[in-house]
């Protein structure tokens, strides 16, 4: 079998130079070489190639028809690498890219759609879509490489398989109430206090809704309308239909109409929220770039809903 030879960018990049200027002397100065190095470089070349790329003459050198054929090639070669480096360089600064973002629904309230406004006000070059889905959906999603980073929830203390997760927040609950309620004004708000009110969830079965954990103590909710959507929720509890729980993520997104007061933590465990990434894969420069804006956002929402924040409480 014929020999075959690898050329290495650098001879490439001398042999283009050289052919560009007519001269090794000229070549060494252009890139900072010696007439001498220039004349060994191009000769490693030649061997490399099995052909003679130059010929020598009193005045400079020039193309022979091997090195005419070779110069199409290795000028195109070198554009290539000269425009994935760029491409790279971009992607480090966070010029071009894309970053696919995926969530739980009451991160998409506030949480998440300001992170991504913030992010492409600093970097209008990236696309970024975003994806809803429960908690073990989004880590599938990580998993298998469809999104880049997810936002979700877990007990206090769980962390799912394949994850590398980052906390942003504790993510206590919030009673929503109509504002002229007689409970409105009040700083903090315990289950046996709501015992007779009317509660709007997203499903009549309370232990798939938020007040789940509440079913531990012995309370049992009276659902009186079923609405999935928040603005449906709360348009509901303005209008005195009921009355709904708020997470501290969803609390930014609350109408002025509604009141909201912070649920006792002895009544409903605190649930954890976290950005997260895929264990074992290098994140991207945007997602990096994400998770810093979702850490500062998520600090700021947190602080503004805290208990004796917010809304109406």
């Amino acid at each position: 079998m014929p020999t075959t030879h690898d050329f290495s960018t650098p001879l490439l990049r001398v042999f283009v130079e050289v052919a560009r200027l007519g001269s090794f002397t000229a070549a060494g100065a252009s890139l900072g070489y010696t007439q001498s190095a220039i004349s060994r470089q191009v000769s490693a070349l030649e061997e490399e190639a099995g052909s003679v790329l130059f010929d020598r003459l009193p005045r400079g050198v020039q193309p022979t028809e091997a090195g005419r054929r070779l110069l199409v090639h290795a000028s195109a070669v070198l554009e290539r690498i000269a425009t994935a480096q760029q491409e790279l360089r971009q992607l480090r600064e966070l010029d071009i890219g894309r970053l696919r973002v995926a969530a739980f629904a009451t991160a998409e309230a506030a949480l998440v759609p300001q992170t991504i406004a913030a992010f492409r006000r600093a970097h209008p070059g990236v696309s970024v879509t975003l994806e809803e889905g429960l908690t073990p959906a989004l880590v599938g999603m990580l998993t298998d490489g469809s999104v880049d980073l997810a936002v979700l929830s877990t007990a206090f203390g769980e962390v799912p398989e394949g994850v590398e997760l980052h906390k942003l927040a504790d993510d206590f609950m919030l009673v929503a109430l109509p504002a002229g309620h007689r409970l409105a004004g009040r700083r903090r708000l315990r289950l046996a206090e709501l015992a007779d009110e009317d509660w709007i969830a997203a499903s009549t079965r309370p232990e798939e809704t938020l007040i789940s954990s509440c079913l531990r103590t012995g309370f049992q909710p009276r659902v009186g309308f079923v609405a999935r959507d928040w603005m449906a929720k709360l348009g509901l509890v303005a209008a005195g239909l009921g009355i709904t729980l708020v997470p501290t993520l969803a609390a930014d997104a609350v109408r002025a109409d509604v009141a909201v007061v912070p649920l006792d933590r002895r009544d409903l465990p605190v649930r954890e929220v976290h950005a997260a990434l895929a264990r074992g894969l290098t994140p991207s420069p945007a997602a990096h770039a994400f998770l810093k804006l979702l850490k500062e956002r998520s600090a700021a929402l947190t602080a503004a809903a805290g208990p004796g924040g917010g809304h109406g409480g």
